[in-house]
């Protein structure tokens, strides 16, 4: 494993604020939504405000290189030798994205009612980069969340199935892109082969106390079969499903072309398809984003604004 220094500060220049062996970044979105314009997909389908969301990540170092992944870093970062406590930690992370939005304040397009509430974050999206479950206390920084009204999304890639049967975040995301192994390998590019793990995962969900949501990436020319989905996905019986196009950003740019990238017409296709095989129901869109929201007509959970 190569030393994460150079990598650390490449992420530094793309943007990424490091907090210890954690990064946060304010996304697009939330600078779209200060200024009183549209917000993300995950506002229009699970009602999370933008502006009061914190995108970061407790951990850097990755066990896959997705071929589809735009993080800015392809070799592995080494995990830290010390680890910082998650109150601690999360008390960092929400002084730091207080520090940046702080520069928003002279902007003429600010709205500032948005500004004002972006100032109390009321969500924490652990999904930044790297794969977070190798915090070893994971639980006890969602939980540290939920102690500040905080909820929590946390997004896997579904490889250490014990820490996910742990947690209890408000939703848990299982962020999929192969129907089999052999795609698997292909597509994740993994330091080992997890495809076993992965499948223990995605058992874990129907039962799981959070809400979860399983996220296939979809590549066109590769995993846009929906047929290769429907076994795992009736076995798994997550809350949703989230089919969302490859878009053609960051340093997927060297491993995939700009026509790897399914329209929203594909995508919807794709999506619909899953719905009447598993007995879902279409209940979200954004063309925009080219992504799709399936919700589990067997058992539905509430969807609430924050």
């Amino acid at each position: 494993m190569e030393d994460s220094s150079e990598h650390t500060a490449a992420l530094v220049r793309q943007g990424y604020h490091m907090v210890g062996h954690a990064a946060v970044k304010p996304c697009l979105w939330l600078n779209r939504s200060l200024r009183g314009e549209d917000q993300c997909y995950k506002h229009h389908f699970y009602g999370i405000s933008s502006h009061r969301c914190i995108q970061m990540t407790p951990v850097l170092h990755c066990n896959h290189l997705c071929m589809h992944c735009w993080r800015p870093v392809d070799q592995p970062i080494a995990l830290p030798r010390e680890w910082l406590e998650p109150d601690d930690l999360l008390q960092r992370v929400v002084m730091e994205q207080r520090r940046v939005l702080s520069g928003y304040g002279g902007s003429p397009v600010l709205d500032r009612e948005r500004f004002e509430e972006s100032k109390v974050p009321a969500h924490l999206a652990i999904s930044l980069m790297g794969e977070p479950t190798y915090y070893p206390m994971l639980d006890e920084l969602i939980d540290a969340a939920r102690r500040r009204s905080m909820t929590t999304f946390l997004v896997s890639n579904g490889t250490r199935p014990e820490v996910l049967e742990r947690v209890r975040p408000t939703q848990l995301y299982l962020s999929l892109s192969a129907s089999d192994r052999e795609q698997y390998l292909h597509a994740a590019h993994p330091s080992r082969d997890d495809w076993d793990q992965v499948l223990s995962s995605l058992h874990l969900l129907g039962d799981h106390a959070s809400r979860t949501v399983v996220r296939i990436t979809l590549v066109k020319g590769f995993n846009m079969d929906p047929e290769g989905f429907f076994s795992l996905l009736k076995e798994a019986g997550p809350d949703f499903i989230e089919a969302k196009a490859y878009m053609h950003l960051g340093k997927s740019r060297g491993r995939l072309t700009r026509e790897a990238m399914p329209s929203h017409e594909e995508v919807m296709a794709f999506s619909l398809r899953l719905a009447e095989n598993l007995g879902y129901s279409l209940s979200g869109e954004v063309p925009l984003s080219r992504v799709a929201l399936l919700t589990n007509n067997r058992r539905p959970r509430i969807i609430e604004e924050h």
